[in-house]
């Protein structure tokens, strides 16, 4: 029997279990997870009767492994939702799999995708759409050099050596100015010259004003939508009560296929012979006390490794120092969200899209106001009517701060954050203080891995670890590299496969999300479909 150590049980560390599962028998994965609950960043935080998504998952992929994948945890509706029934709404469910959400809990939902930016106190389609109404809130003037900038951009070229002069290239200077460059400073806490252009070519790929033009005018030809950019969806897939269900059932697929998970254990130590892992050092934690309890040493033959690159340096003695350095010294944002629950918001739909009690259609909204520091705000109203207590009377929202562990926002107390980030919306229009029910905070540690500072060396660090032959890296801490989820799940079933053909060879792993044309076509086997 082959005991492979996974650290993690978000996506990627599930996923890599669960497929080494599906194929083989002679494979016991050891799941070890540092918190008290599933799912990493991708968990759902429950706060009486309402449920919490934290960072917002939309369940899409150009992958048709991973579409399946989802699909065999969790069976597509194929009846209406709540809030489909109320307003007499409906998706196309001939592909569902006789799963009524008003009767059964495990169901993947069919979701509309709204998403928009709030600037000025207007609301911008995102990605910025060619409507009459942008150009009408961004007025002449700005629309006018607007398109003289986007223009220049395309005749000449800025070096690729930023993640501002990525947008630029791609928006031109004054799109890049409304839209992007207050949130990608808030998110990161430096300004997008200061960052590397690799999160722009994996967050937004092929996305460019000319990708935008081509969709508005090839949208009415195509059948099904056809190939459609990730940032340009229109429906999405969403679990009944949001992306934790999704890992908590895997996770019980996991634990009936022969599956080990050991919540609250931290991996202190990756115990090297050689060019080898010969096992894993685990310290359990009393999960009500937060006491340290006792030290267990696994063996194994195999170690599978989502856990902040930093952590992992710091818990192999044999890292080399200038290795070290670098690894210890990569940077994180961290991240807080506060839940307000409300009886009404002040501002209100002026769309088209039929609403439960014409609440805004949103899924999030990316705020774009220099005088707040709130990055987003969710609707979660909007991502399931189930993940909400009273949802036909209150709405819950999400708001979204990105900030660096130990510094002023993070060291807030629970009452006085929830305090500070209640009067910032109210500063926006959109709500009123005394509309507010009641309310929740919860934080997240390294959630976003950043591009910046050490970064710029992290080949190096990469180059280490795969030095060690039987350490798979996977996932977004993992890899230090901002995945969406089906990425992380991508690169757990790679080093599953590895594992299964016991190759050290990471190649396979470290390319997911690497290809600039990859949200661009669905791949099978690197075939074309």
């Amino acid at each position: 029997m082959k005991k492979v150590v996974i650290i993690g049980a978000g996506p990627a560390g599930l996923t890599a279990a669960y497929s080494l599962l599906k194929a083989e028998e002679n494979i016991e994965p050891v799941i070890v997870e540092e918190s008290g609950f599933i799912g990493g960043i991708s968990r759902t935080a429950r706060f009486k009767d309402n449920r919490i998504d934290i960072g917002g998952h939309r369940f899409f992929s150009k992958d048709k492994e991973v579409m399946e994948l989802w699909k065999e945890i969790l069976p597509l509706q194929s009846a209406p939702a709540k809030d489909d029934i109320i307003l007499n709404r409906t998706h196309n469910y001939s592909g569902g799999d006789n799963a009524d959400p008003e009767k059964d809990d495990d169901v993947f939902l069919i979701r509309n995708r709204v998403s928009r930016i709030f600037y000025r106190n207007r609301f911008f389609d995102y990605p910025v759409s060619l409507r009459l109404q942008t150009f009408i809130n961004l007025g002449l003037k700005n629309t006018f050099f607007a398109g003289v900038d986007y223009l220049k951009s395309t005749v000449k070229k800025l070096p690729e050596d930023s993640l501002e002069n990525f947008y630029i290239n791609r928006f031109g200077r004054t799109l890049y100015e409304i839209f992007f460059e207050d949130y990608t400073e808030k998110l990161w806490g430096v300004h997008p010259r200061e960052i590397a252009a690799d999160w722009g070519a994996q967050r937004v790929k092929g996305l460019s004003v000319s990708k935008v033009i081509l969709s508005a005018i090839t949208k009415p030809f195509k059948k099904n939508g056809g190939k459609t950019e990730t940032s340009l969806i229109e429906e999405f897939y969403y679990p009944k009560f949001g992306p934790g269900q999704m890992w908590e059932k895997l996770s019980c697929m996991c634990k009936e296929k022969g599956a080990e998970i050991k919540m609250n254990s931290r991996a202190v130590k990756i115990n090297l012979d050689g060019d080898k892992v010969k096992s894993v050092t685990v310290r359990n934690t009393d999960e009500k006390s937060g006491e340290y309890g006792k030290e267990e040493e696994i063996p194994c033959d195999y170690v599978i490794s989502s856990m902040p690159i930093k952590d992992l340096a710091n818990a192999i003695d044999e890292f080399p120092e200038k290795e070290k350095k670098i690894a210890v010294n990569l940077p994180y944002r961290d991240f807080i969200t506060v839940g307000l629950l409300l009886k009404e918001l002040e501002i209100k739909n002026t769309t088209n899209i039929k609403t439960i009690n014409n609440n805004i259609p949103d899924c999030w909204i990316y705020i774009q106001d220099r005088s707040v520091k709130l990055g987003r705000l969710q609707i979660f109203n909007n991502w399931s009517p189930y993940m909400v207590g009273d949802f036909e009377n209150l709405t819950w929202v999400g708001l979204e701060y990105f900030c660096n562990e130990g510094d002023a926002l993070w060291n807030k107390s629970p009452e006085e954050f929830i305090s500070f980030a209640s009067e910032e919306l109210e500063k926006t229009g959109i709500i009123k203080k005394e509309n507010i029910v009641d309310s929740f905070t919860t934080k997240v540690k390294k959630a976003y891995p950043a591009y910046f500072g050490t970064y710029s060396e992290f080949s190096e660090v990469k180059n280490y670890l795969d030095s060690i032959k039987n350490l798979y890296c996977v996932g977004r801490n993992g890899q230090h590299r901002y995945n969406n989820m089906d990425h992380s799940m991508l690169t757990g079933i790679q080093a599953s496969k590895a594992i299964l053909r016991n190759s050290s060879d990471k190649t396979d792993i470290w390319n997911v999300n690497t290809e600039k044309e990859y949200h661009e076509e669905i791949k099978e086997t690197g075939a074309k479909e």
